[in-house]
């Protein structure tokens, strides 16, 4: 398929990462081995920025897939259009990244149906091939393929969970929030804001996830702690902005609410 621009999934700039711990040797070692790679973490912790990093890094494309419960496989394979000459076939994106030798990222796999990551069998492992039964075509991935699924543990239950057959063809990453220091780095970094303002928006975000399990699924994503230093940045008051980029999101429980509100003010 020489007619796909591969320069197209190219990452021009280098985009913001702060490694944490060994992640990036890591992944350059699984990359120099073809290893299909599960990064594991919560919400907003800098999964896909880490892939988009790594991807500018090596130089090589990226194709990003964000996940659905109503994603086909057809979606992700490819399928048979109808235009004004009659069908013709049109590769879906998991294909074009076996073709052109590109990551192919697949976000919150866990997302889409289970009948739906089967397809992605034939290329984690010795094959390294993709079947277009409709087509009748066996696509030899190109040397330089990689697959990468990411997810979040922390949601996982028995009908949104990997399966065995599935977790076994992968390397895998655990990925959390930094240490405060860092996210204090990447917040002030990211947002735009002083340090000093950074450590506040990681202290309220603390507070919040150590309510995880308490009346909160989730905890404040760095993310979020980035919006935050952003409407901060633009000149809104950080109490509106904590309000509006952390609690807002996170809860609509009014005493919730309350307890993260009152976090806020007791920083700012």
């Amino acid at each position: 398929m020489s007619d796909i621009d591969r320069d197209q999934y190219l990452i021009d700039q280098e985009p913001y990462y702060r490694p944490v711990h060994k992640e990036v040797m890591l992944y350059e070692a699984a990359y120099a081995a073809r290893m299909p790679v599960m990064l594991k973490g919560p919400t907003g912790c800098g999964k896909t920025r880490f892939v988009e990093y790594m991807a500018w890094k090596l130089r090589k494309p990226l194709i990003t897939v964000a996940c659905n419960e109503d994603m086909t496989a057809s979606d992700l394979v490819g399928r048979f259009l109808l235009d004004i000459n009659g069908t013709k076939w049109q590769d879906g994106p998991l294909t074009v990244a076996a073709r052109i030798g590109a990551i192919c990222y697949l976000d919150e796999v866990v997302e889409a149906r289970q009948d739906t990551t089967v397809v992605i069998h034939p290329l984690t492992d010795h094959r390294r091939n993709l079947p277009l039964e409709k087509k009748g075509e066996l696509v030899q991935a190109h040397p330089d393929f990689q697959i990468v699924i990411s997810y979040n543990p922390g949601y996982q239950s028995l009908m949104k969970d990997l399966k065995q057959s599935t977790k076994q063809r992968f390397g895998a990453l655990d990925f959390d929030y930094p240490t405060a220091e860092i996210e204090a780095e990447i917040v002030a970094h990211e947002g735009g804001v002083d340090k000093a303002t950074a450590e506040k928006l990681v202290q309220i975000a603390h507070r919040s996830r150590n309510l995880k399990g308490h009346g909160l699924d989730e905890g404040m994503s760095t993310r979020l702690l980035v919006y935050a230093a952003q409407l901060i940045g633009k000149g809104v008051d950080p109490q509106s902005a904590a309000q509006m980029a952390l609690v807002r999101p996170l809860t609509d429980d009014p005493d919730m609410r309350d307890t993260l509100d009152a976090a806020v003010n007791t920083y700012f």
